[in-house]
């Protein structure tokens, strides 16, 4: 694909509102996007930056699998399965460290988690 295709069809994803599929295009091919961000709709631009701005911050993002864990940390504070729960999260004191996870907790899992002292308040 050339550059005009790869904008053309970011801008398209991003009129439809389909941001991921936008956002993968962007990944893919961010040194091309970000020479010619000018000819971004708004929403891509905004998209560009966030991804120019992780990956400044040094910050990786979180895998399939940590998303899974989290997942399953959500299902057991849903639950109220206290014992499944710290169970679970055993071993995972760096995913819990992450900024990003917070995003993805549920707001049971938050309030557990910040009861045991797992995640900070």
């Amino acid at each position: 694909m050339d550059i005009k295709e790869i904008i053309s069809s970011i801008n398209h994803c991003v009129d439809q509102l389909d941001f991921t599929t936008a956002r993968r295009y962007i990944e893919d091919n961010i040194e091309l996007v970000n020479k010619e961000r000018a000819s971004l709709k708004s929403n891509a631009r905004e998209i560009l930056k966030f991804i120019l701005e992780k990956n400044n911050s040094g910050e990786k993002p979180l895998t399939k699998k940590e998303i899974n864990e989290i997942n399953v940390i959500n299902t057991y504070a849903a639950r109220f399965d206290i014992r499944g729960l710290k169970l679970n999260i055993k071993g995972k004191e760096q995913l819990l460290l992450k900024d990003e996870t917070l995003n993805y907790l549920s707001a049971d899992a938050k309030i557990i988690l910040e009861g045991m002292g797992a995640i900070k308040k």
